[in-house]
């Protein structure tokens, strides 16, 4: 049998991509051949090369190299399908952020694009992978669909690799991020667009009593239309933080290891994979108590209304002050994280196109 992955790589979508390929589900590619063959390094390919959401992706999209092939399954892992495909296809659609929060887009032809791409998505798809109960609510709230269509497969965790860690194996941090020697240091991993929450972050962290003991760690990618550092400044913080921009696989898991809380004030995520990474490695994780948020971190973390100042200050300097707090979370938060695996992702991925393939529709 073939299978076929059209790839996009970006942060969330991305680490799914990876760890969903790198299990050998796929016998072609689609994407850009530099890219993937960095994690993919024995697969077929099919080069694919567009800029993603807009009409140069469909234009480019190799069709009829796909029809020689004609592959029994193609996978997209993102909700931009080829229109015009006609084979058996599956879709991942990992969150409606572009359709629950239009003001993050460029411009309005950017929503309309997102909204018409979805619903072709699932309907055209023989079913849909949604990585939460959150999103497949969202998905049924906004497209005329059968629920039977949706299988909700979590995303995962690597355990080997986000794990707790030994001081010796990440104290280089300090030296080559000038991070300061004895403040407490919150974390944020992602990127910095406005539906992240940032700026109310940075308006608690102002706000702590203790607030000159306290930097916090944004591991990230800038994006120009959205100038955080412009709010950093407007807030009076810049001297409390450290952009790291976007770091290695390593450097990640030992960012997560000197955190002593790591944050995630988002206002919507399809799953949040780095909650989940933080609890994996021992880090106590305060989060917002929206979309799909309370699924992944559970009671493992603390919860808070993404915009309630008094909660998010309360939740820091609760992890300041009470150290039996962050061990307690510390303990949860490995415990749950055990429950989340990319094994568990694929094989009920596996599971639900065999049997949607031999005409099983349950």
């Amino acid at each position: 049998s073939s299978d076929v992955c059209s790839s996009d790589l970006m942060s969330g979508i991305g680490t799914y991509i990876q760890n969903i390929a790198s299990s050998g589900v796929y016998d072609i590619a689609l994407g850009k051949k530099a890219e993937i063959e960095k994690y993919l390094p024995n697969i077929k390919f099919l080069e694919y090369d567009a800029p993603i959401y807009g009409v140069k992706e469909q234009l480019k999209f190799p069709y009829g190299a796909l029809k020689n092939i004609k592959p029994e399954i193609l996978h997209i892992p993102h909700y931009n399908v080829p229109i015009f495909y006609r084979g058996k296809m599956y879709v991942t659609i990992h969150d409606l952020t572009h359709i629950i929060l239009p003001e993050i887009l460029p411009n309005k032809f950017a929503y309309i694009y997102a909204r018409l791409m979805i619903g072709i998505a699932v309907h055209k798809a023989e079913k849909i992978f949604t990585v939460s109960e959150n999103t497949k609510k969202d998905i049924l709230k906004y497209y005329k669909i059968n629920p039977k269509k949706i299988i909700v497969t979590y995303n995962g965790v690597d355990s080997e690799k986000f794990r707790r860690k030994t001081e010796s194996e990440y104290e280089y941090l300090y030296d080559k991020y000038s991070i300061p020697i004895g403040k407490k240091k919150l974390m944020y991993v992602g990127n910095l667009k406005p539906h992240k929450n940032l700026k109310r972050l940075l308006e608690a962290i102002k706000r702590l009593k203790n607030g000159s003991e306290f930097v916090l760690i944004l591991v990230g990618k800038a994006f120009k239309s959205h100038d955080i550092l412009k709010i950093e400044e407007e807030v009076g913080i810049q001297s409390n933080i450290i952009h790291t921009g976007i770091v290695t696989d390593n450097e990640l898991v030992d960012f997560y290891n000197i955190a002593d809380l790591f944050v995630f004030p988002s206002l919507y995520e399809g799953f949040g994979i780095p909650p989940l990474e933080a609890m994996a490695c021992g880090t106590p994780v305060v989060c917002s108590n929206t979309s799909s948020m309370p699924e992944v971190v559970g009671d493992a973390g603390i919860m808070i209304d993404w915009d309630s100042d008094e909660q998010h200050v309360e939740a820091y300097e609760k992890y300041y002050f009470n150290e039996e707090q962050r061990k307690e979370n510390s303990r949860k938060g490995l415990e749950r994280a055990k429950m989340f695996s990319w094994k568990k992702t694929v094989d009920k991925m596996i599971e639900t196109m065999k049997k949607s393939y031999n005409g099983d529709s349950k």
